[in-house]
C-alpha cells in the first residue's frame, strides 16, 4: 500500500510539473520579449532578450501580482540600481559587472511615514 501511495504522489508531481506554464516569447524588433507565468495565470516575470542574453528592464511579481523586483540587464549582466520589495522592506541594490556594489534598505514602517 505504501508503494502505491508513493507512486501516486510521484505521478501527481510529474503531472503538475508537466502542466507548468511555458513562457510566452514575442519578437519586438531585434529583441525577444519574454513573459513567464505562475500556474495561477499571474505574470511571474517579464523582460527582454537580445542575442540570447538578458537585456533591458526586467520586472518580477509575486503570485498575487504585486511587484517584487525591477532592474536592468546589459548584455546578460545585472547593471545599475535594482529594487526589491517584500512585505516588510524595500531594498535598493547597486550592481556593477553583475556584482553587488552597494545595498540600502528601508523598513515598511519608515516608508509609510513619508
Amino acid at each position: 500500500m505504501r508503494k502505491i501511495m508513493i507512486l501516486g504522489a510521484l505521478a501527481m508531481s510529474a503531472l503538475t510539473f508537466a502542466q507548468a506554464k511555458k513562457p510566452v516569447l514575442e519578437q519586438e524588433g531585434n529583441l525577444v520579449k519574454a513573459t513567464y507565468y505562475y500556474d495561477n495565470g499571474q505574470i511571474q516575470q517579464q523582460g527582454h532578450f537580445k542575442d540570447g542574453k538578458l537585456d533591458g528592464s526586467w520586472v518580477a511579481y509575486d503570485e498575487k501580482g504585486n511587484k517584487k523586483s525591477i532592474g536592468d540587464y546589459t548584455n546578460g549582466e545585472k547593471t545599475g540600481k535594482w529594487f526589491f520589495w517584500n512585505e516588510k522592506s524595500l531594498s535598493e541594490v547597486d550592481y556593477s559587472n553583475s556584482r553587488i556594489a552597494n545595498v540600502k534598505s528601508w523598513k515598511q514602517d519608515a516608508l509609510a511615514k513619508n
